[in-house]
């Protein structure tokens, strides 16, 4: 111990929480520190160093904000792993430079459903209307124009690069390594990989057919979380959207809850959804994040996404863009202001819409027809049960189709086999894809469904 703290006294440069800090920080760097070392109580840091305790706490603060340290109950504080960020869940299982004649598994939306840019680019008469770095990071006229579709209450939003984005805004700025949230379970791979990132636990609830069960929720709740994120609607994997009678349901349990518990919404799908747009906002005001993407009703590329909150979650995420861009671009805004605006543009989305929906519809059917039954009724992906998850990817590339295997989804391994298929990409093939679909789903074995 007392050459632990001789390695920190020599890099120190001045005594105060930011000093010590920054020793620690070089002790790290040095090697003089390693992943899983304890370190010495504040008390004796303080001693030996001749600084207060409030100074060694406060250096502590700034050292776990950092990710450098954690807090590890009754073994007091430890060095964190300085380990490289893990690959995400779906590269792990995913070959990105495997070629198939039809890609089923990306989740993006059908390019020739998106909407013209012709008329929004020839809006844009410069290539942006910012004077100076210091004004508003989002475009009055967007913010009005989003806000008069909004499902809760909101004065302002934040204009965020995503959905995952945001995700991570929040994550990083609302909670802390060890704490833990409630997620839906199958659930988008790249959120549990940022939960994981950022040493926050998860636990899993499942959904019917109306969304998160109730009773799942409670007894999570007991569990004491920091939040609850869900996706309200076109839930990415299985279709699956939240009802109003079930927001309902879901705000009175989490408003039992034994302490206030943060609820962050993600509506990735947006304005390609068919379902009412709900929020537990509507209810719990005061503690609901919800957050738009317009990805995949107007297009990817554009890499937007509106966020409104709690006064205190906005304050935290601009706080976080302000050590980096700043703002998302007010060109790109300014073009997703005139898309929104735009009255063919609006029928091109509606278009989309209802195009999807018939797709999927139609998808499902042809399972429904060889027994196979799905879950959900909304957006793009279809979550597919199958009999051996292996076997039916193999089946499925053979034919030159490449669908998303379902183990990156899962919270709860093991609780059967499923492959999710981008329904939304399918044409005039739609039917012999569908029976390709479910003859694989028939290879191999079922296995069995803990529930």
């Amino acid at each position: 111990m007392r050459e632990l703290l001789s390695a920190i006294e020599a890099r120190l440069d001045e005594p105060t929480a930011r000093g010590l800090a920054a020793a620690v920080g070089r002790a790290l760097r040095d090697g003089e520190l390693t992943g899983g070392e304890r370190l010495p109580p504040i008390r004796t840091v303080a001693r030996e160093l001749a600084l207060s305790p409030t100074t060694v706490s406060a250096a502590w603060s700034i050292l776990a904000r950092a990710g450098a340290i954690r807090t590890a109950g009754r073994n007091g504080t430890i060095v964190a792993e300085q380990a490289q960020p893990a690959e995400g869940r779906i590269r792990r299982v995913v070959d990105p430079r495997a070629q198939f004649a039809l890609d089923l598994s990306t989740g993006v939306p059908d390019m020739a459903l998106l909407p013209s840019l012709t008329t929004a680019l020839q809006a844009l008469s410069k290539a942006g209307a910012a004077e100076s770095y210091l004004e508003d990071p989002v475009l009055p006229a967007l913010q009005e124009r989003i806000l008069a579709d909004w499902p809760t209450p909101a004065s302002s939003l934040a204009i965020v690069d995503g959905a995952m984005d945001a995700v991570e805004l929040v994550v990083r700025s609302q909670l802390q390594y060890g704490d833990t949230v409630v997620v839906e379970h199958p659930e988008f791979p790249p959120a549990l990989d940022i939960f994981e990132a950022a040493g926050v636990g998860v636990i899993g609830v499942r959904l019917d057919d109306e969304g998160v069960v109730p009773a799942e929720l409670e007894a999570a709740l007991a569990k004491g979380p920091r939040a609850f994120f869900l996706q309200p609607r076109a839930h990415n994997p299985t279709g699956i959207s939240t009802t109003p009678g079930r927001a309902e349901e879901l705000a009175r349990v989490l408003a039992a809850a034994p302490s206030p518990v943060l609820v962050v919404e993600d509506d990735s799908a947006g304005a390609i959804s068919t379902s009412p747009d709900v929020s537990l906002g509507a209810f719990l005001p005061e503690r609901t994040v919800h957050v738009r993407s317009f990805g995949k009703s107007h297009g990817p590329d554009l890499r937007l996404a509106a966020v409104s909150g709690p006064d205190e979650v906005l304050a935290g995420i601009a706080r976080l863009r302000q050590l980096g861009q700043g703002w998302s671009s007010r060109l790109l805004q300014r073009v997703l202001l005139e898309l929104l605006s735009d009255e063919v543009a609006l029928a091109q989305v509606a278009t989309a819409r209802t195009t999807y929906a018939e797709r999927r519809a139609a998808f499902c059917a042809v399972l429904r027809r060889h027994d196979i039954e799905v879950t959900g009724r909304d957006g793009l992906n279809v979550w597919v049960p199958v009999r051996d998850e292996s076997a039916a990817l193999v089946r499925l590339a053979s034919l030159g189709i490449g669908v998303m295997p379902g183990a990156p989804f899962q919270v709860f391994p093991g609780e059967g086999a499923y492959v999710r298929v981008t329904v939304g990409l399918l044409g005039d093939d739609l039917e012999e894809v569908a029976e390709s679909v479910a003859e694989a789903a028939q290879m191999g074995s079922w296995h069995s469904r803990v529930r």
